[in-house]
């Protein structure tokens, strides 16, 4: 076997190397700057391909080694709020498509897995949500991702480490693909916790427990909490860890969202988190944009 005809490293061979990889940034903002008001995102696949692609290409130009894909909301429980619950496999098998064609060789593109949205068996529901309804739910999702050739799933901003779980347990149970699991942790006066009161440690052990090859946090917060969050993290685990950060806590201006901190100043605190805190994979949430990756790139990288 020559060496053109080797299979190209995966994103967990990357990080067994000692790489540390570049993320994307966000994906919901990006199509509301071009264009989205109060539809379906996930729609966009198959209205708007152009602009998603658009997106997956700026990110990749800018410095990202991988991109999610426009999926965060793909589930048929999500789809349900917009009537498109039939089309699950088309959103999520375009997403990645569109995704792949501008990912450069080398480079990976990550099926994005976000909450369904709903409480498992809520006792305030008049249609409680059951363990298997949602489990389902995301099978439909990451099989249509698997077939549309992402590399790996990213199951994020969840506040429900039962639920993460269940996406999980469906990857693992239905793909070979390399699994990612990020939580939502808010920051109170006792220190970091997700909405149904889980704390960092735990949640990660449970997480890798379940299966996930990386685990970590996304979204919430600015840059700085994100620091303190992710020596929180690292505390915890020797595994791979991802963190995701917003670019600040949003602010209305103008009737328009604005998030207030610039590519310099998360670039910084970015290269805080690799170089001190020994995050694996770097990237942006909410209002992260293709400047944030770049200067995070050059931060990392020169």
């Amino acid at each position: 076997m020559t060496e053109s005809d080797a299979p190209a490293p995966t994103i967990l061979d990357r990080l067994a190397k000692g790489d540390v990889l570049i993320s994307d940034g966000a994906t919901g903002s990006y199509l509301q700057q071009h264009g989205l008001e109060d539809g379906d995102p996930e729609e966009w696949n198959a209205t708007h391909p152009d602009v998603v692609q658009s997106m997956a290409k700026a990110y990749f130009d800018a410095g990202s080694d991988m991109v999610l894909t426009n999926t965060f909301g793909g589930t048929a429980l999500r789809q349900s709020h917009y009537g498109f619950q039939d089309r699950i496999s088309e959103f999520n098998n375009l997403a990645a498509n569109h995704a792949r064609s501008q990912a450069p060789k080398g480079h990976f593109v990550v099926g994005s897995v976000g909450p369904t949205g709903v409480v498992i068996d809520d006792p305030l529901s008049d249609n409680p949500v059951s363990d298997e309804q949602v489990y389902e739910s995301f099978k439909e999702q990451i099989i249509a991702l698997a077939q549309g050739g992402v590399d790996a799933v990213n199951i994020e901003t969840m506040i429900d480490v039962r639920e993460a779980k269940l996406a999980i347990k469906a990857a693992k149970d239905h793909t070979d693909l390399i699994i990612s699991t990020t939580m939502f942790f808010d920051k109170g006066p006792r220190g970091f916790f997700t909405m149904m009161g889980t704390r960092p440690e735990d949640a990660v052990n449970e997480l890798q427990e379940a299966g996930a090859d990386i685990v970590g946090a996304n979204c919430g917060n600015g840059v700085d909490v994100m620091v303190e969050l992710a020596r929180e993290l690292r505390a915890a685990t020797d595994g791979y860890l991802l963190i995701h950060s917003n670019a600040g806590i949003p602010a209305m201006k103008g009737g328009k969202i604005i998030y207030p901190e610039s590519p310099e100043y998360m670039s910084e605190r970015f290269k805080v988190m690799v170089e001190e805190v020994g995050i694996n994979i770097i990237g942006g949430c909410c209002g992260t944009t293709p400047d944030h990756i770049r200067l995070l790139s050059k931060a990392i990288r020169g």
